[in-house]
């Protein structure tokens, strides 16, 4: 073997590469081709710990040590600022533990006389049965057999999707594609409830999450703050992930009395930053849930419905603020961060789930005059290949 056979990084999609440019499937760095195509195990190469991998879509690289996941994630952003010309000052990145997801979408369907619950199968809409979980936090991992017994009991017929998050209260379910009617079914899903202390039970058969069962409001704490958390709503994948991005845009914006939280959603960052909190976001139940939070708690935060994708905040409304903040979706905020790099809002606070948009939004800033401060890798998303990031722009 030569130099040329040993796998040197792990590619976006999860692949290891070599020197000359060959991929291998579950390498890690400092793993060896053999002239067969096997893989040789080096240091960085770990017994992935769940027996559903790698059949399970939920994982992509279980077989990563701590070390080679750490670099795969700084690796992704480098790599994706590297293709607009960028680079930046790199933090350690921030890995969430395993089993601390707090939300996550399962599949069900029933097959061969039973109800099949799990991740899909990696590049196939195969259902994987889970009988164990590695990512997912033990109180919605708990409710896994529960709930093929009761979907039993339900007669599912179609495919359905089972949102879990954690919530203040216990566990929120929706489950979308799923009828229920009829008195056996209601005291069905009752008796699940009282059982298993879920804090709401909603079905959504295509016309709107219809709420079964919740004995007190459902809230999600964000800065200190109980918010209503509307079913299946938008939510940092880890507590660890979401307190690490938080604290990035608290130093980012540190100092500034007036901040514009755009993509505000629930109001991760809003209700958490130390100012007044201008704060603009789209789907019009996470505002009216921010606003009734911000309201009970008397926080100085306004909050406005407004789609940045179609109506984006003009230089001359950015500058009215001391710094920004921005979460975009994954496709970034190309018209929005047009706007910015032409503003004079001294600072800029950038959360990203897409280092690739990410990186071409920074350089639309880089150009207009902008210096990308340093960037926070962060992995929410545990031994998957998606990588999210904080970031800090200063003129």
């Amino acid at each position: 073997m030569t130099d040329t056979d040993t796998i040197l990084r792990v590619a976006a999609r999860g692949d290891g590469i070599t020197a000359d440019g060959r991929h291998a499937a579950f390498a890690a760095p400092g793993d060896r081709l053999a002239a067969d195509g096997s893989v040789i195990a080096g240091p960085h190469h770990q017994q992935p710990p769940c027996r559903h991998f790698p059949e399970c879509g939920g994982c992509q690289l279980q077989h990563l040590d701590d070390a080679s996941y750490a670099a795969f994630c700084t690796d992704r952003i480098v790599s994706a600022l590297d293709a607009q010309g960028l680079n930046a000052p790199m933090r350690a990145p921030a890995l969430s533990p395993p089993n601390t997801r707090r939300r996550a979408t399962l599949h069900a369907e029933a097959k061969g006389g039973r109800v099949l619950i799990g991740f899909t199968a990696a590049k196939s809409h195969a259902i994987v049965d889970i009988a164990e979980c590695h990512i997912l936090a033990p109180e919605l991992f708990a409710l896994v057999a529960p709930l093929r017994g009761m979907l039993q009991r339900l007669k599912l017929r179609r495919r359905a999707d089972i949102h879990l998050t954690l919530a203040d209260q216990g566990v929120d379910l929706l489950v979308t594609g799923l009828s229920a009617d009829g008195l056996a079914a209601a005291e069905a899903i009752t008796r699940f409830c009282e059982t298993h202390r879920i804090a709401r039970f909603a079905l959504d058969d295509g016309l709107g999450p219809e709420t079964r069962w919740e004995p007190q409001g459902v809230t999600i704490t964000l800065g200190g703050v109980p918010v209503p958390l509307p079913p299946a709503a938008f939510l940092q994948a880890t507590r660890e992930g979401e307190a690490t991005l938080v604290a990035a845009m608290r130093e980012a914006v540190a100092g500034a009395a007036t901040v514009a939280d755009l993509f505000a959603g629930l109001g991760t960052f809003a209700l958490a930053l130390p100012a007044k909190v201008y704060a603009a976001e789209g789907a019009r139940d996470a505002l009216f849930a921010l606003k009734a939070a911000a309201g009970r708690a008397q926080r100085p935060v306004f909050a406005e419905h407004r789609d940045l994708y179609r109506r984006p905040l003009t230089v001359a409304e950015l500058d009215r603020f001391e710094a920004v903040v921005l979460d975009p979706p994954r496709a970034g905020a190309r018209d929005q961060v047009e706007a910015l790099a032409a503003c004079q809002v001294p600072v800029v606070g950038y959360v990203s789930c897409n280092p690739s948009s990410f990186a071409r939004d920074a350089k639309a800033m880089v150009d207009k005059g902008w210096r990308l401060d340093w960037v926070q890798p962060v992995g929410q998303f545990r031994w998957s290949t998606h990588v999210e990031l904080a970031a800090r722009f200063v003129r």
